[in-house]
C-alpha cells in the first residue's frame, strides 16, 4: 500500500482562513486609515478644537489602531461607511480625492465648517484617468465656502448618489447631468445664475424628486416642465426671475408635484384665470411677492384641495374680494394674502377652516368691517394678524378673545375704537405671547393685573392710541416680557422701577407721553439684555441715571425733549453697541463726554439745545474708518428734517416710528411748530459695511468754547454736522474737506476767523450750508455748490465778499495784508504766472477762431447769427432757455424743451436774484428755495434751487428733465429750462404774479385780496385740469405725489397752475442722504393708504386734491391746532357732514351770496368722494372733470370750455398734447 496522504484537520484550515481574512482586514484598514489621514493633510489647515488630533499614524504614540476609533468615523464590519465631521470649526481647502477612494463610505457630512475653494480644481488638474469607484449616497456639504462650479467628474464617480447638500456656499455653477440615482439636491443660498442648470433640473427625465435652488441669482422666466418631471418638492424662492408664469406649471406636466415655493422673485401676470387643473396633489403654493395681479383668486384654484399652506402674500397687485372657496380647503393650516388690495369684508366662509387653521395673515390690505363671529370657534388658530387694514368695532372682544389658542395677536393700524380690550384678552387667551394693538383708537387704562393672566407674553404694542393712566408697576411680573412700546398715548406719572427688573427686556419705548418724575436709578439692576431706550418728549426731571452705563448691549438711547439737568454720568464708554444717543432739547451741563469716542458702533449723536460747556473733544473723530455697519440696521424710523430758515433749532429729529401713523406725527406739536414739510420713514439702513464712521453729529445751541477740533474731517460718512449757535473761535479746519459726504454743515452764530477753506467747493454732496454771523474774512470760494447758496447764509461776517455778497477788492480778497510778506509775494508771483498762461490759451483759441472762419466762410455768417441769437436775453417768459455755469458747454439734447433754446450763464441768474438774496426769495417748499428773478430785459423768472440733491444721479436728474420739460399745459406752470452746475441743480419755471393758493387763502395780511366763489370755482376746475393731464395724458402718466395749495400758482388773471410735478418722484431718485423708502409728502394732504403701503397711485392725488378743494371752500388750512386741536380739516369736516351741519364748513365770505348756496354743497360733495378712505371708491381725476362739467350745464361760466373726455384721455381745443 502506499503512504497515507495527510490531510490537515479542519480547524487548522479554519485557522489559516481566519489569518488569512485578518490580514486582509488589517490591511483594507490601513489602507482606510491612509485615505483618511490623506484628506485630513490636504483639507484640514485649521482644527481649532483638536476635533481630529487623534487621527494619527497607527504606530504613532497613544494612536488608535483603527480608524473606526476616531472621531466621526462609524464603521460596518470593519468598514468605514460614514463620516460626519459637521460643525467641529475645521478651516481649509477641500479636496475629496481620498475620501472618494474609500470603498465603502456611504455617507458624509462635513456641513457648517469652513472649507473653501473650488471642487472642480483638483479634477482639472490631474492627468485624465478613470475615476476610483465611489460607493457615496449621501453628501452633505452646506455651510462652508466652498466656489466655482461642482465638477461633473465628482457626480460621474458617484453614481449611486442619492441625496446631495450644496447650500450656503458660494457656487456659481452646477455640474449635470446629474447621476441618475440622484433624488435629492439642495444648492439653495449660492450664487447660481446658469440657466442650463435650471432647465435641466425641470425639463429633464431625471430622478429629482426634492429641488432646492432658492436664494441664488436665476434669471428670466420659469421653464416648462417636462412631462416625464418627477419633482415634487420644488423651491426656486429668493431668485431674480421674472416674465409669467408658464401656462402648463401646475396641469397634468407637473401633477408630482406637493410643494411649490416661487416666493420673492419679479413674476408677473394675471392669475385671476390661472388653470390650477393640475394641482391635485400640491399641499405648499408659496407665490409671495412677486408682481402677480388680477381680480382675486382663479376659481379653479379650488382643485387644489389638498392644500395646507397659501402664500399669496406681497404682490400688491392682486384686487377684489377674497373668495369664499378657500373656506373649502379643509386641510389648510396657513393662509397668508398678506400686502395685496383685497377689499371687502372677511368672508364668513374662511371660518370653516378653524378646524385646521393655524396661522391667518390678512394684514396689509383695505379690509373693512371687523372678523366674523363665526370665528370664535377656531381652536387650532396661533397666529392672526389682520394689521393695515380699515377694521372697526368691537370684534376684539366679542370674537378674538374667544380664540383661546392665539399665541401672536397683531391688529396695528386699524380703526378698532372703544376702551382697551387687554382685560378680556388676558382673561380669556392666557397663551398669548404677543399683543400688537398699535394705531388704533383705544382708550382706557392698561390693567394692573395684565400679567398675572399672560404668564408667556413677550411683546406688548400699543403705540399711537389714547390710553391713560400710568404704567403699571405689575408688569414687572411679566418675567418673559422682551418689548415693551406704549408711545403716543396719554400715560400720565413715572416710570415704575420694578418694570427695569424686567430679566429678559429688551426694548423700552415709552416717548411722547406725560411721564414726570426722576428716570429711575435702577436700569440693567437685574440683567443687561436692554437695547433700546427711547422715552423722549415727555417731562422727565432730575439727571441721567448713572445706572446706564451698566446696559452693555444698548443701541438706541433717546433721552431727549425732557427737563434733565446735570452732566452726563461717566462710563458710557462702555457701551460698545451704542449707536444712536439722542439728548437734545434738555438743560443738560458740563462738558461734551470725550469718552463718547470709546463708542465703537456711534453713528449718530444729537446733543443741541442743551447748555454744554467747554471745548469740542477731539476724541469724537476716535472711531472715524473703524464703525462696521448693522448694528442697528431694520430699525422703524421717522426723520424730520429741519430746513434752512425755520424756527426750531438743530439739524433734524429723528423719531423711533413703529407703529406710528404720521399723520400723528405731524400734529405732534414738535413737528407741526417747525412747520417743516418733510418727513421720511423707512428702516435704518448703513452706507457702509465697515471703515465707517459717525454719519450725524448735532452739537448746536449749546454754549461750547475753543477751536474746532481738526479731527472731526476724518469722519469721512459725515452726512449732517452742525455746530452753529455756540461760542467757537479759531479758523475752520481745512481738514472739513476731507467731509466728501457732508450734506448739511452748519457753522452760523459763533466767533469763527479767517477764511472759509478753498476746498469746500468739492463737496458735492452740499446742500445745507450756513457760516452767518460770525467774523469770517477773505473771499467766498467760487467753485462747486457754496456760491449757490443765498446770501443769508454768510451774511454778518465783516471781512466775506464774493458771490453772493459784494464783490472783493484786492485787500478783502486775500483776507489780510500777507501780499507783503514772503507767502504773499510767492502767491503773487503764482496767479501772475497762472494770468500770463491764461492769456496765452485766450490767443491761440482766438488764432483757431480765425483759420476755421476762413475756412467756412459760409458757415462762420450762421453762427454769428446763432451765437447772437443766443446771447441775447430773452424778451418774455414763453420761451424754454438751457442754463448752464459759465465754465460748461450746453449739454442737453435740444428735442427736450419744445421752443429753441437760449443760454444763460449762471452769472445772469445770480445778478438777476441779488445773489440769490433773502429779499428775492419768494417762497421755501419742500423741494428747495425759489426765487424770483429779474432778468436785464426786465423779463422775470422764477428759479428754484433744489435743497436735496445729493450730488449723484446725475442719469435719473437728466431723464426727469427731459419727461417734464415736455410737458406744456395751460394749467401746469412750464418748466423753462434747468442748470447743471458741478453738483448743484437749479430749474427755472415761469414767474406767477400772484404767488400760491396757500397764500391767498391762509396770509390775508399779506394778500389784500379776497378770492370770492367764482374766482374759487376757476382755480378748482383749474387745478383739476392740470392734475386730469397728468394723470391721463402725459405718457409716461405723472403722478404728483405732493399736490397742495402752495403748489397751485396763479397769474395775473387768478388762472390757475399746478407746480413742481415730478418733484416728488425726480428727489426720491436722488437722495439718499438717509437711505429713506419713501417720502410721504405734505402732512395734512396725505392719502391714508400711503401710512400703509409705499406704492403712490393716481388715487392719492385724488385724495389731495380734494384737500385742496376743503381748502377752498372753507378758507381753513388742512392742519391747524387753533382750529382742531389734534384733529385736521378732514376729520373735521366729515364730522361736519356727519351732524349735517355742513354751513359750519363753508367760508363766511362764501357764504354771504345765497345763489351760490347749492353750489357750494355739489361741490363739497365731489371733495367728499375724492376724500374717501377707500381709494377704489375715489373718482379719477377725469371723473371729477367730468362732474364739473355737469355742473356747468346750469351755470354761466365757461371754465370748461373746450374740453371734452373720453376713456383714457384729456383733450382740450385750444392746446396740443404732449
Amino acid at each position: 500500500m502506499g503512504a497515507a496522504r495527510t490531510v490537515a484537520p479542519l480547524p487548522v484550515l479554519l485557522l489559516q482562513l481566519l489569518l488569512h481574512l485578518m490580514g486582509a482586514g488589517a490591511a483594507e484598514a490601513d489602507d482606510e486609515a491612509a485615505a483618511l489621514l490623506a484628506f485630513k493633510r490636504a483639507s484640514v489647515a485649521n482644527d481649532p478644537h483638536g476635533a481630529l488630533a487623534g487621527w494619527r499614524e497607527a504606530n504613532s504614540t497613544s494612536a488608535s489602531g483603527s480608524p473606526c476609533a476616531w472621531a466621526g468615523v462609524s464603521c460596518a464590519d470593519g468598514r468605514v461607511r460614514e463620516l460626519n465631521l459637521s460643525g467641529m470649526s475645521l478651516d481649509g481647502r477641500l479636496r475629496l480625492d481620498a475620501l472618494l477612494a474609500l470603498p465603502a463610505l456611504q455617507s458624509l457630512d462635513l456641513r457648517r465648517n469652513a472649507f473653501h475653494g473650488n471642487l472642480a480644481a483638483h479634477h482639472t488638474a490631474q492627468p485624465p484617468r478613470t475615476p476610483p469607484p465611489c460607493a457615496l449616497l449621501q453628501v452633505d456639504l452646506s455651510s462652508n465656502a466652498l466656489n466655482g462650479t461642482l465638477p461633473r467628474a465628482f457626480l460621474k464617480s458617484c453614481a449611486g448618489m442619492q441625496s446631495l447638500n450644496l447650500s450656503r456656499n458660494n457656487l456659481t455653477g452646477g455640474g449635470f447631468p446629474f447621476p441618475p440615482s440622484l433624488s435629492t439636491l439642495d444648492m439653495s443660498r449660492n450664487m447660481l445664475s446658469d440657466a442650463g442648470l435650471l432647465n435641466y433640473s425641470l425639463t429633464g427625465c431625471h430622478g429629482i424628486q426634492y429641488l432646492n435652488l432658492s436664494a441664488n441669482q436665476f434669471t428670466g422666466g420659469l421653464p416648462e416642465f417636462a412631462q416625464c418631471s418627477p419633482v415634487s418638492i420644488l423651491d426656486l424662492s429668493g431668485n431674480l426671475m421674472s416674465g409669467t408664469l408658464p401656462g402648463r406649471l401646475l396641469t397634468t406636466a407637473s401633477a408630482n408635484l406637493t410643494h411649490l415655493s416661487l416666493a420673492g422673485n419679479n413674476i408677473s401676470g394675471d392669475i385671476s384665470r390661472y388653470d390650477f387643473g393640475g394641482c391635485t396633489n400640491l399641499t405648499v403654493l408659496d407665490w409671495s411677492y412677486n408682481s402677480l395681479s388680477g381680480m382675486g383668486l382663479p376659481l379653479t384654484l379650488d382643485n387644489c384641495h389638498r392644500l395646507e399652506t397659501l402664500d399669496m402674500s406681497g404682490n400688491k397687485l392682486l384686487s377684489g374680494t377674497i373668495p369664499v372657496f378657500l373656506g373649502g380647503f379643509q386641510q389648510l393650516k396657513k393662509l397668508a394674502l398678506a400686502g395685496n388690495n383685497f377689499t371687502g369684508e372677511i368672508p364668513d366662509e374662511l371660518s370653516l377652516l378653524c378646524g385646521t387653521l393655524v396661522e391667518l395673515d390678512l394684514s396689509s390690505n383695505q379690509l373693512t368691517g371687523g372678523l366674523p363671529a363665526s370665528f370664535s370657534k377656531c381652536r387650532s388658530l396661533k397666529l392672526l394678524d389682520l394689521g393695515n387694514n380699515q377694521l372697526s368695532g368691537d370684534f376684539v372682544v366679542t370674537v378674538i378673545s374667544k380664540i383661546s389658542s392665539l399665541r401672536v395677536l397683531r391688529l396695528p393700524f386699524n380703526n378698532i375704537t372703544g376702551t382697551n380690550p387687554l382685560p378680556t384678552l388676558a382673561a380669556e387667551c392666557p397663551l398669548l405671547e404677543v399683543i400688537d394693538l398699535g394705531s388704533n383708537l383705544l382708550d382706557g387704562e392698561i390693567m394692573p393685573n395684565l400679567c398675572s393672566s399672560l404668564p408667556s407674553l413677550r411683546k406688548l404694542i400699543l403705540p399711537n392710541n389714547y390710553l391713560n393712566g400710568t404704567v403699571p408697576p405689575s408688569l414687572s411680573n411679566c418675567s418673559n416680557l422682551e418689548s415693551i412700546d406704549l408711545s403716543f398715548n396719554l400715560l400720565h406719572g413715572q416710570i415704575p422701577p420694578e418694570v427695569l427688573f424686567l430679566p429678559k427686556l429688551i426694548d423700552l419705548v415709552i416717548w411722547a407721553n406725560n411721564l414726570s418724575g426722576e428716570i429711575p436709578d435702577k436700569l440693567c439692576s437685574n440683567s443687561t439684555t436692554l437695547e433700546t431706550l427711547v422715552i423722549s418728549y415727555n417731562s422727565f426731571t432730575g439727571g441721567i441715571p448713572p445706572s446706564i452705563t451698566r446696559c452693555v448691549n444698548l443701541i438706541w438711547v433717546s433721552l431727549a425733549a425732557n427737563n434733565l439737568t446735570g452732566s452726563v454720568p461717566s462710563g458710557f464708554g462702555n457701551l460698545q453697541k451704542l449707536a444712536i444717543l439722542q439728548l437734545h432739547k434738555n438743560l443738560l451741563s458740563g462738558p461734551v463726554p470725550a469718552e463718547f469716542g470709546s463708542c465703537s458702533n456711534l453713528i449718530w449723536l444729537d446733543l443741541n439745545s442743551n447748555n454744554f460747556s467747554g471745548a469740542i473733544p477731539t476724541q469724537l473723530a476716535a472711531q472715524a474708518g473703524l464703525i462696521t455697519g448693522g448694528i442697528v440696521s431694520g430699525k422703524q424710523f421717522a426723520f424730520l428734517r429741519n430746513e434752512a430758515g425755520n424756527i426750531c433749532p438743530g439739524a433734524g429729529v429723528l423719531f423711533e416710528f413703529l407703529d406710528i401713523r404720521p399723520q400723528r406725527l405731524a400734529q405732534f406739536p414738535a413737528v407741526h411748530s417747525c412747520g417743516s414739510t418733510r418727513i421720511y420713514t423707512g428702516m435704518t439702513v448703513y452706507m457702509f459695511n465697515k471703515n465707517g464712521s459717525m454719519i450725524f453729529l448735532d452739537l448746536s445751541y449749546n454754549s461750547l468754547t475753543g477751536t474746532i477740533p481738526a479731527s472731526l474731517g476724518n469722519m469721512t460718512y459725515l452726512n449732517v454736522l452742525n455746530l452753529g449757535h455756540n461760542d467757537l473761535t479759531g479758523a475752520i479746519p481745512d481738514a472739513f474737506t476731507g467731509l466728501k459726504l457732508i450734506g448739511a454743515l452748519d457753522l452760523s452764530h459763533n466767533h469763527l476767523t479767517s477764511v472759509i477753506p478753498a476746498g469746500f467747493g468739492s463737496l458735492n454732496f452740499l446742500d445745507d450750508f450756513d457760516v452767518s454771523n460770525n467774523n469770517l474774512t477773505g473771499e467766498i470760494p467760487t467753485s462747486g455748490q457754496i456760491i449757490t447758496f443765498p446770501a443769508s447764509r454768510f451774511e454778518n461776517n465783516s471781512g466775506l465778499c464774493g458771490i453772493p455778497l459784494n464783490p472783493c477788492t484786492h485787500n478783502a480778497s486775500t483776507g489780510d495784508s500777507s501780499q507783503h510778506s514772503p507767502n504773499g509775494r510767492r502767491k503773487f508771483l503764482e496767479e501772475f504766472v497762472l494770468l500770463a498762461v491764461a492769456l496765452l490759451v485766450l490767443i491761440m483759441a482766438t488764432l483757431v477762431v480765425i483759420l476755421c472762419k476762413l475756412r467756412r466762410p459760409r458757415e462762420s455768417k450762421t453762427e454769428e447769427i446763432q451765437t447772437g441769437y443766443r446771447d441775447s436775453l430773452p424778451s418774455s417768459t414763453s420761451i424754454s432757455w438751457k442754463i448752464s455755469g459759465s465754465r460748461e458747454p450746453l449739454s442737453i439734447n435740444l428735442a427736450v424743451f419744445e421752443n429753441p433754446l437760449r443760454k444763460l450763464t449762471y452769472s445772469h441768474l445770480h445778478e438777476a436774484t441779488n445773489g440769490f438774496s433773502s429779499e428775492a426769495r419768494i417762497g421755501t417748499g419742500g423741494f428747495g428755495e425759489v426765487y424770483k428773478a429779474k432778468l436785464k430785459d426786465g423779463s422775470v423768472v422764477a428759479v428754484k434751487k433744489l435743497m436735496y440733491f445729493t450730488g449723484q444721479g446725475d442719469r435719473e436728474f437728466t431723464a426727469e428733465m427731459e419727461t417734464i420739460g415736455k410737458i406744456k399745459h395751460r394749467n401746469l406752470v412750464p418748466l423753462l429750462g434747468y442748470c447743471k452746475i458741478g453738483d448743484e441743480r437749479l430749474l427755472v419755471y415761469e414767474y406767477m404774479k400772484n404767488g400760491s393758493l396757500d397764500v391767498m387763502l391762509h396770509e390775508k395780511a399779506k394778500i389784500d385780496v379776497n378770492l370770492d366763489w367764482i374766482t374759487r370755482k376757476k382755480i378748482a376746475v383749474g387745478s383739476a385740469r392740470g392734475l386730469a393731464f397728468l394723470h391721463h395724458s402725459c405718457v409716461p402718466h405723472i403722478i404728483h405725489r405732493d399736490m397742495k395749495s402752495s403748489n397751485v400758482l396763479l397769474d395775473d388773471n387768478l388762472d390757475a397752475y399746478v407746480s413742481d410735478f415730478g418733484m416728488a418722484r425726480l428727489v426720491n431718485a436722488l437722495d439718499s442722504h438717509l437711505t429713506v423708502s419713501k417720502l410721504l409728502g405734505t402732512p395734512g394732504y396725505v392719502a391714508p393708504e400711503y401710512f400703509q403701503s409705499i406704492i403712490c397711485t393716481t388715487k392719492g392725488d385724488v385724495y389731495s386734491y380734494g384737500v385742496v378743494l376743503l381748502e377752498l371752500l372753507s378758507g381753513k388750512k388742512p392742519i391747524d391746532p387753533t382750529e382742531f386741536g389734534d384733529s385736521n380739516l378732514v376729520d373735521w369736516a366729515k364730522q361736519m357732514v356727519k351732524e349735517d351741519q355742513c354751513n359750519e364748513i363753508f367760508d363766511p365770505i362764501l357764504t354771504d351770496t345765497k345763489s351760490c348756496e347749492l353750489e357750494l354743497y355739489q361741490y363739497l360733495k365731489i371733495a367728499c368722494q375724492c376724500l374717501d378712505d377707500q381709494p377704489n371708491r375715489r373718482p379719477t381725476m377725469i371723473q371729477v372733470m367730468a362732474m364739473f362739467k355737469e355742473l356747468q350745464i346750469d351755470s354761466d361760466n365757461n371754465f370748461l370750455d373746450g374740453f371734452s373726455i373720453d376713456s383714457a384721455n384729456i383733450e382740450e381745443s385750444s392746446e396740443k398734447s404732449v
